[in-house]
């Protein structure tokens, strides 16, 4: 006979319990037990066959290069750290709409000529990948494609053909007859993401997982999807806007730090080499008041883009703040910085910033340009177009140093500006000549008396 055991557990870490509590004792998270029950053969004993493994020495272990394939985009193979490792686990999510499953269908397409791909798809039908891939003038005759949401079955389809590639689309659709939860249930998304890896890593196969994620942004299921896997990625991006962003926060086989950077066309993704000139183009002419270049780092790469601000007088007691691209909270600090060392009464404006290109940057590099346009906008003065500016702010008003400061001077001399305003710590130690006219500042008044909007 078999007894049914009943636990509850939590939507957001999976931690178990035998009895319903509002607050998850391990995340702190409110209202996320659910209830779940678990069938367990007892009465039965069964013996394992058990594999004679035995501890071996690390000087014993050959080391050998590992096996990297192109994906046929340079940005993501950069983002990847030079191409998609064989028999690894990548995780890709992204908000509904964002071009996931159009981006993985250019990448099945890619491969073409080196080996099967399988794509295993619980949301969509054979028609309607067609539709997309004739779309996308795909015409790839080893892509293979498999309706299915059982595991079982797509673990034997996966064994019968040794496909080089598998995608699944999206975790969150797949079950197993073993676990009684409904699919995208944490048990269910625990037991399927390990039942794949192990395919993967037995058989060598590279597999490409696509997930569904929260409104915050985070991918749905419990945290421990993420810790398995080998290598989870971001596609961001304004929904109603062209550009795309692939960001890695998780990579075994390279840096997490790197971005590649995608436009959405009528025939799928096509991916730009040059941000930094893309970003730029609409800038031209007179620059208005409130608008600054400020030059940032995205892993290894550097990026010119234009920061936005608009102060205007608020209508109610207390003053709005606004950030779009940009950390709302470090936005508020860099606006008392203004008020308490540059003598700015803020207290009763408006404050709107706008990193332009829908993209998201949160690095410290970018608070003098936050501080510079905000300024330009409160006194209605406009700052020279071929200036830029970078550099980090503390409280105190004074300008830190940032990192790899000549690789962002080189971009900005690439591109045809004149001016760079950066640390003066950053300055004394420039090694190479570069054709700029370099400002060192030590405070954010210097930077303001120099652009004239004290």
């Amino acid at each position: 006979m078999s007894k049914t055991k009943t636990v509850f557990v939590c939507s957001s870490c999976g931690y178990e319990s035998v009895k319903w509590m509002g607050k998850c004792p391990a995340c702190n998270e409110w209202n996320t037990f659910y209830e779940e029950k678990l069938s367990k053969e007892t009465g039965i004993s069964k013996t394992k066959e058990r594999k004679n493994i035995t501890p071996i020495s690390l000087n014993q272990v050959e080391k050998t290069q590992t096996q990297r394939n192109s994906t046929g985009f340079e940005e993501l193979d950069r983002v990847l750290g030079g191409g998609i490792v064989k028999g690894s686990l990548i995780l890709l999510g992204g908000e509904p709409g964002i071009g996931k499953s159009t981006l993985i269908l250019q990448i099945c397409n890619k491969v073409k000529g080196e080996g099967k791909v399988l794509y295993v798809s619980g949301e969509e039908s054979a028609e309607q990948i067609k539709i997309r891939a004739e779309r996308l003038e795909i015409h790839n005759e080893d892509i293979l494609f498999l309706g299915e949401t059982d595991i079982d079955i797509i673990e034997e389809n996966i064994i019968n053909l040794a496909p080089k590639l598998v995608i699944i689309d999206s975790i969150q659709t797949m079950y197993s007859e073993e676990i009684t939860s409904a699919p995208g249930s944490v048990s269910q998304v625990r037991e399927i993401t390990a039942k794949i890896m192990r395919i993967c890593k037995e058989k060598a196969i590279t597999t490409i997982i696509i997930g569904h994620v929260t409104k915050d942004g985070n991918i749905a299921g419990p945290r421990v999807l993420e810790h398995m896997v080998d290598t989870v990625l971001y596609l961001e991006g304004e929904r109603y806007l062209s550009y795309r962003i692939i960001r890695g926060v998780k990579n075994r086989f390279g840096s997490t730090n790197e971005i590649g950077m995608f436009e959405m066309q009528n025939k799928g993704m096509v991916e730009i080499t040059n941000p930094s000139s893309i970003l730029l183009s609409e800038k031209q002419g007179e620059t208005p008041p409130g608008s600054v270049i400020v030059a940032s780092i995205e892993g290894t790469r550097p990026i010119l883009i234009e920061m936005q601000s608009l102060t205007t007088p608020s209508v109610f007691g207390i003053p709005r703040r606004t950030a779009n691209g940009f950390d709302y909270n470090r936005l508020t600090l860099l606006i008392a910085v203004l008020e308490k060392r540059a003598s700015l009464m803020l207290g009763n404006q408006d404050v709107y910033l706008n990193i332009v290109g829908g993209i998201r940057i949160s690095e410290p590099a970018l608070d003098l340009g936050v501080v510079l346009s905000t300024a330009s906008s409160y006194k209605n003065k406009s700052i020279k177009n071929d200036v830029v500016v970078i550099g980090e702010v503390g409280l105190t008003g004074e300008v830190r140093a940032v990192n790899l400061i000549e690789k962002r001077l080189k971009e900005v001399e690439k591109l045809g500006f004149k001016t760079c305003i950066i640390p003066e710590s950053n300055k004394k130690l420039l090694k190479e000549k570069i054709k700029l006219d370099i400002i060192g500042v030590n405070h954010i008044t210097e930077a303001m008396k120099y652009l004239q909007i004290k």
